[in-house]
């Protein structure tokens, strides 16, 4: 880099970061203020009339006038958004209709405002402005970006442009990355993810790549189909100078063994969190756990805890009063419209001054079937351990119960794709289980009662969660494969993908 260039880039990263350093102690109050002002600007919505959005000073007033909604709270909103009308949930039209699946909503549209759009691109500027302060480190400027994304081809629906948020926020660019940006618009916006990502490879297998970003399983997909055209032996060879890799929509413990392989190398990574509903939080340090939440970013929050939610009686929490290490459900309101509105996504504060929060999990993806409970964070953690302990490479994986088996007691069934041949699966499988065990007070009782049996694990071909996914037509970009699940919906169409 141009040492001019080198020196702007960290001046420029010292002032953010120092002016949000500023402001960390004041997260609280940055939240309430900005609460108040949402309501201020949406009170002559329809969605703000109808809710008395007037009479509301507080965040405890708030909780009573505005219930929690899931997406079937505000579809009907939505849909008359869709229609064409204006002052619906935010004054005016949304510029955008955020395109995503649900798990019982089918395709969901979420609105993004011309107030919010800063907040998906600032966010992920200023996480890599923190990267440059804390490490110094520049060379990732130097070359080339490549994000795996969707496609950034738009529908119009009544004047609203809609598509994926991978694909919208790749109209949002900023004009001096362009020019180092991959893959080209007319690549980008291939429809065949496989046809994409090897026509990707044959853009990028030659130029300068220093940067890299995407959710894992399909980074790997790209890395993989790179080694093959290229007959290297890891990516390092490929792009000697790549320095850094941006992540986010996963828990990326799992693949970090993989990954490493992949590379031939550590690299540094910075983790993102970001969401249709708006990019929630980043990683702010190389060196501490967690994901700096974005409190001053129009988005207000609150927080429920998961163990009392579908009971109906719960408390709504704030930065005002949550607590560390407690599991919540994370419901946001912000200036893109969305009022109450549960994510699904569960979280743990791991530090309160700054708020810095861990990603547990989705609330409907865990285990229940007899009463145990497990999430997401926990199977994760399980088989990372597994993984590093055994010097096994997992590719991808998925669990669900076996509720009624042919035989004997019922089981978790743990699908688990490995990057080589693995023997003696029953010895895995019970390393797997004590893992679990320690981990799930409920699930030990379970085994310990006779209840359930030990977990076993199943085989998935190599490439076999590629091919499922592929076969659902959820092949690539945002999609992503749920770790668990309380039914056997999923698993049982991986049955023809097993060895």
């Amino acid at each position: 880099m141009n040492p001019l260039k080198k020196i702007a880039a960290k001046t420029f990263a010292f002032f953010v970061v120092s002016k949000i350093k500023r402001s960390y102690y004041k997260a609280p109050e940055i939240q309430a203020r900005l609460l108040k002002t949402l309501l201020k600007k949406a009170k002559k919505t329809k969605f703000g009339l109808e809710h008395g959005f007037d009479s509301i000073n507080s965040a405890e007033d708030y909780a009573l006038n505005v219930p929690i909604r899931d997406y079937e709270g505000i579809k009907k909103y939505i849909e008359e958004i869709k229609e064409g009308k204006e002052n619906i949930l935010w004054p005016g039209k949304p510029k955008y209709l955020a395109k995503t699946s649900g798990t019982t909503s089918g395709v969901k549209h979420i609105p993004i405002t011309k107030e919010s759009m800063p907040n998906h691109i600032l966010s992920s500027r200023n996480a890599l402005l923190f990267y440059i302060y804390e490490t110094g480190e520049t060379s990732f400027l130097d070359g080339k970006t490549i994000f795996l994304q969707g496609s950034p081809i738009l529908q119009n629906i009544n004047g609203i442009l809609s598509g994926r948020l991978s694909g919208i926020v790749a109209h949002h660019i900023p004009p001096y990355l362009i020019k180092n940006n991959l893959p080209s618009l007319k690549t980008n916006s291939i429809k065949d993810w496989e046809v994409k990502v090897n026509t990707i490879c044959e853009e990028t297998i030659n130029e300068n790549m220093t940067t890299i970003g995407g959710i894992p399983s399909w980074v790997k997909m790209y890395f993989d189909r790179l080694l093959l055209k290229s007959k290297k032996k890891n990516i390092i060879e490929v792009f000697k100078n790549l320095s850094l890799y941006v992540y986010g929509g996963v828990n990326f413990s799992p693949y970090r063994k993989s990954f490493k392989k992949l590379l031939g190398k550590n690299i540094d990574m910075v983790e993102y969190y970001p969401a249709s509903e708006g990019f929630f939080a980043y990683q702010n340090s190389q060196k501490e756990i967690g994901l700096l939440l974005q409190y001053d970013s129009g988005i207000f929050y609150e927080f429920v805890k998961t163990e009392v939610f579908d009971s109906g009686s719960y408390k709504r929490y704030n930065l005002n009063n949550v607590e560390l290490n407690t599991n919540y459900i994370l419901i946001v309101t912000s200036n893109a419209g969305l009022w109450a509105y549960n994510t699904g996504d569960t979280i743990k504060f791991v530090s309160l001054n700054p708020p810095k929060i861990l990603v547990t999990g989705r609330y409907k993806h865990f285990i229940s079937a007899f009463g145990e409970h497990v999430i997401s964070e926990e199977v994760e953690s399980a088989i990372t351990e597994l993984s590093n302990i055994e010097s096994i490479n997992i590719v991808e994986f998925t669990v669900a119960p076996m509720i009624s088996p042919k035989s004997g007691l019922p089981y978790h069934e743990w699908w688990i794709e490995f990057d080589e041949d693995v023997l003696e699966l029953d010895i895995l499988s019970n390393k797997l289980d004590r893992r679990m065990r320690e981990k799930n007070i409920y699930y030990n009782d379970l085994v310990a009662g006779k209840i359930l049996k030990s977990l076993e694990i199943r085989k998935v071909k190599k490439g076999g969660f590629n091919q499922y996914m592929k076969s659902l037509g959820k092949f690539g970009g945002q999609n992503k494969i749920p770790k668990l699940s309380n039914d056997r919906n999923y698993v049982e169409g991986l049955r023809k993908f097993t060895k």
